[in-house]
């Protein structure tokens, strides 16, 4: 019987590693995992505050349960290389920030004692491990920053399952089994169990007999019988996955049974063509890296799905958190997964380990029905024929379901994977919002085509910038997402980017951010953000978000039109100053790709307002409605004053650190409002955070409001008897003090 215990409490944590942490247990700072291995300033950081060698320290006690079994040690991943060390025995070094690794350290460990493992973390940005070896648009922060767990099985135990669903009904895949003590000739049943709910619907079985290796492979391809519900991005039904040994050792996971395809025509998901429409995401926050933990991961998705109204995201540049995926999964969150590397191939020994990375990323991965593309390309680089087709043939050695892809920016490009990836920048407000196909690819045919970068670095905004600029980057994302929906030459796209990030000194705005997003690095939307949330069927939810603070010195020689207005709704009335200005509809003949096009007014009637008004905005009022009867207002004020400060927790409970879990997390967001609730951008009231209770703030507890808002998260911090609470005081000059009360259980 398998059994899995949490191994991230109460780690010590050496800033600096030196040998005689291999075998000797020394005082040091006392961390929970997921950990950075140094806070990151918000603005204006030291970028390589990181890169250094640190030493991670835990005593795993000796258990009764151990006896006659096997000990395993699983990281989830830890940036950059890792060493791990069991009572000074070492077991060598993993090479890589992204992927997990595993070790046997059952002949290491001392019976009826305490243990101790150490791990030797470097974090430099070494040259042999992917993405290092020249400039990189990104940080890879130092850290073990997932998760760990020891793995108690016996001698014979399922290392991986590798099992998919299609829409046939069809299971397919592999099972690997870790045969620790090399038996041979030995036979082994492998049970493979279906569940619908708690109800069995199919039940499967298969023999192996071991050859004596360490890891044993076995291939698996089998119909469920049962009618089963098809996977896909409306309803993400998923099925539960079983496999067990005759030892009783099992593991299980989650698959959804779907088809994916690319073609000529575009990509098509159980036979239906769906136009991709997505985000890339980097796995980064504020103060903390990459070091996040399931509940904080597991929303990203949410916001990407159901904030922003898209149906992909691409996983930028990198194999991203298994919650993460888990979450896509069960919200119907397609996604484009690709190794580790931006621009730069280095030797030959960087590309074992590059080749590496994919084998890695395809065997965690497999399983899940969201991902639909494997990206087997280093992020822009260059064509090399020799190595891209070691990765794109290890991708398709290990998964014959899904296509591959690598993305270019580059014309011309040799076309080795299934589907050709391209990154467009041409939109630069004037030049088309994409170039053809065959401009891209240079072939004389159309194929497998899809882009997964635009805008980004072409406008760099932030959230606190003017009025215009904000509606200029509004309108470039909708035009992008307009022309990529109405071309038959393209599969889809994915936008540069969901969220900011933090970048190195020669990249980014002068304080190390890119402004790239369509949301701030806290992950509230901007205007252009909008683009994408508007999109949301409107039975779902109603949207109506005006581009404008409504002040006619936001715009170049002053003036307050055009007024872009992103909505779902049929059409919008206008209100001016308590008249009706005009009713106005979604420019359906600009926009005919979009479901819900963005309304632009334009040009102001004398008749209806005096001419002499034409420059400055009344208070006004927008109505919008859906089949006829109103199903929104929205309304804003010529004066608007601050008039109240909104604090609001994304969870209302959070769970302990108890038994060796991870620690948890929320969000709490500050929003400066005027008297009718809308938010005021250039509001940087001074703000000071108290909290009492088992968890702390992560990153500071005094700061300033940035475009009138500022998020942060409450994370929990050690073990407690009983369920407990925590209450989080907001305190400013100008306010009464707000008080956020949160659940901590046990």
């Amino acid at each position: 019987m398998r059994h899995v215990i949490g191994f991230n409490s109460d780690w010590l944590f050496h800033t600096k590693w030196t040998d005689v942490l291999k075998d000797s247990l020394k005082e040091a700072e006392i961390v929970n995992l997921p950990h950075n291995v140094k806070e990151v300033d918000l603005h204006y950081f030291d970028e390589d505050s990181s890169w250094f060698v640190s030493g991670y320290q835990r005593v795993l006690n000796w258990d009764k349960s151990f006896e006659n079994k096997r000990i395993l040690i699983h990281f989830e991943a830890a940036m950059s290389a890792a060493e791990i060390f069991v009572n000074g025995k070492s077991f060598g070094e993993h090479k890589g920030g992204y992927t997990p690794f595993t070790h046997d350290i059952t002949d290491a460990l001392k019976k009826d004692s305490d243990n101790l493992i150490s791990v030797k973390l470097d974090s430099t940005e070494r040259k042999d491990i992917p993405p290092f070896g020249a400039n990189i648009d990104y940080l890879c922060y130092g850290g073990i920053y997932r998760e760990v767990q020891i793995i108690v099985a016996s001698d014979i135990s399922i290392e991986k399952s590798m099992l998919t669903g299609l829409s046939d009904a069809k299971v397919c895949g592999k099972i690997i089994i870790r045969n620790s003590e090399k038996k041979k000739d030995v036979k082994e049943n492998i049970n493979i169990k279906i569940y619908d709910g708690s109800n069995v619907i199919h039940e499967h079985k298969e023999d192996i007999v071991l050859s004596g290796q360490c890891f044993e492979e076995k291939d698996i391809s089998f119909n469920v019988k049962e009618n089963i519900k098809l996977w896909d991005i409306d309803n993400p039904n998923l099925y539960k996955v079983e496999v067990s040994l005759s030892n009783k050792d099992s593991i299980s996971h989650n698959i959804g049974f779907r088809t994916a395809v690319f073609n000529g025509e575009g990509f098509f998901l159980n036979g239906n063509k769906i136009n991709l429409c997505g985000l890339n995401r980097h796995q980064s926050y504020p103060f903390v890296g990459y070091a996040m933990p399931s509940r904080v991961q597991k929303r990203d998705a949410d916001i990407l799905k159901n904030d922003m109204a898209l149906n992909l995201v691409r996983t930028s540049h990198y194999p991203q958190s298994r919650h993460f995926l888990d979450r896509c999964d069960e919200i119907g969150l397609l996604v484009i997964e690709e190794i580790p590397g931006w621009e730069h191939i280095g030797n030959k020994n960087w590309q074992d380990v590059s080749v590496n990375d994919v084998k890695d990323m395809v065997e965690r991965d497999y399983h899940h029905p969201s991902i639909i593309m494997w990206g087997t390309r280093i992020n822009e680089s260059a064509d090399n024929h020799d190595f891209y087709t070691r990765t794109n043939t290890m991708a398709k050695s290990l998964d014959n379901t899904r296509a591959t892809g690598g993305t270019r920016c580059n014309l011309n490009s040799e076309l080795i994977e299934d589907v050709y990836v391209m990154n467009d920048f041409n939109h630069d407000g004037k030049l088309d919002p994409m170039r053809s196909q065959r401009a891209i690819t240079g072939l004389d045919k159309l194929v497998p085509y899809m882009i997964t970068e635009y805008n980004g670095h072409m406008f760099p905004t932030k959230m606190n910038d003017c009025e215009e600029r904000q509606m200029e980057h509004t309108l470039r994302h909708y035009r992008i997402i307009d022309a990529v929906a109405k071309s038959d030459e393209v599969a889809g796209a994915t936008g540069w980017c969901a969220f900011d990030y933090h970048t190195h000194y020669n990249f980014g705005s002068g304080d190390r951010f890119c402004y790239h997003g369509v949301a701030d690095i806290f992950r509230n939307l901007k205007f252009a953000g909008t683009a994408y949330a508007s999109q949301i069927d409107n039975k779902t939810k109603v949207y109506l978000e005006p581009i404008s603070i409504f002040a006619r010195g936001e715009r170049n020689v002053g003036g307050v039109i055009p007024l872009v207005i992103s909505t779902n709704c049929d059409y919008v009335d206008i209100y001016h100053g308590g008249k009706l200005l005009k009713r106005e509809y979604p420019q359906s003949n600009r926009f005919m790709g979009l479901r819900y096009p963005p309304i632009v007014f334009e040009v102001f009637d004398d008749r209806l307002i005096g001419a002499q008004d034409w420059n400055v905005w009344d208070d006004i009022k927008l109505v919008g409605f859906i089949d006829g009867k109103v199903a929104i207002e929205r309304q804003f004020v010529k004066n608007p004053l601050f008039s109240n400060l909104e604090v609001i927790a994304d969870d209302d409970c959070l769970n302990a650190v108890k038994n060796g879990s991870a620690w948890d997390a929320t969000r709490i967001t500050i929003k400066a409002v005027d008297q009718c609730g809308n938010r005021l951008p250039y509001i940087n009231l001074a703000v000071s955070i108290d909290i009492d209770g088992p968890a702390e703030i992560i990153g500071d507890t005094v700061f300033s409001l940035e475009g009138g808002l500022y998020s942060f998260w409450v994370k929990t911090i050690n073990s407690i008897e009983e369920a407990s609470n925590i209450k989080i005081r907001v305190k400013t000059k100008k306010f009464e003090e707000k008080i956020v009360n949160i659940r901590i259980s046990k």
